[in-house]
């Protein structure tokens, strides 16, 4: 992740594969929580159902933020 300020409920996606944890370079989830003020951040991993397989601390530099909407300078 580069510079954007991660928020609650923002979608991420991963950038390193965390087989210990059966997750995989971009699997997509959400932030549920800011953890360590700020230095880290719990994400969920979810099915298409909405049911919770994974929830885990993440730090900033695992996972990038998921942009819906067009950008007007670069991130």
């Amino acid at each position: 992740m580069k510079t954007d300020k991660v928020k609650l409920l923002d979608m991420v996606a991963l950038t390193v594969d965390l087989p210990e944890d059966k997750l995989f370079k971009g699997q997509v989830g959400t932030v549920v929580d800011i953890l360590a003020d700020g230095t880290a951040y719990e994400v969920e991993f979810s099915d298409r159902n909405g049911r919770t397989y994974e929830s885990l601390g993440l730090s900033a530099d695992q996972f990038m933020i998921l942009h819906f909407e067009p950008m007007t300078t670069k991130v």
